[in-house]
């Protein structure tokens, strides 16, 4: 019976040994498999057109949680493909006065998304921050 019992119990506990290093194995091929789809996505992200390089505290922008060097992805409608002049911007922010609209930037080679709604406020313009072109 003595006999039995170790022999049952070698078996379990190869079995066991098996168990974790087939876990260990998964576990390493997830995190390379969680790193390659990372970089992809940072080879990925999209052409921005604008950066913001002024956010006024207590401002539309501001409240938003639009940051100083967030690169401008997409405002509202415009986005690198149809962008020219910042009079695109400065029209998309005045057809949406008091209407929230999506922005999209990139902070940190991360994609954020702002929800930011133009509106009067007791400083300049709607917004409360600057936005300067980028040079392509």
């Amino acid at each position: 019976l003595q006999n039995d019992h170790k022999a049952l119990m070698k078996q379990v506990e190869e079995a066991l040994h098996q168990l974790h290093a087939r876990e260990k194995e998964k576990q390493a091929r997830d995190e390379a498999e969680a790193l390659a789809e990372a970089m992809s996505q940072n080879q990925s992200l999209p052409q921005p057109f604008a950066k913001v390089n002024a956010v006024t505290p207590g401002s539309p922008a501001s409240v938003s949680g639009l940051q100083v060097d967030d690169e401008i992805v997409e405002f509202g409608s415009v986005n690198a493909n149809n962008f020219q002049t910042l009079q695109n911007v400065a029209t998309v922010v005045q057809h949406s006065e008091g209407r929230p609209l999506s922005v999209t930037v990139i902070r940190g080679g991360r994609r954020v998304h702002v929800g930011l709604t133009p509106k009067r406020w007791a400083g300049k313009g709607l917004l409360g921050c600057n936005i300067i072109p980028l040079q392509r």
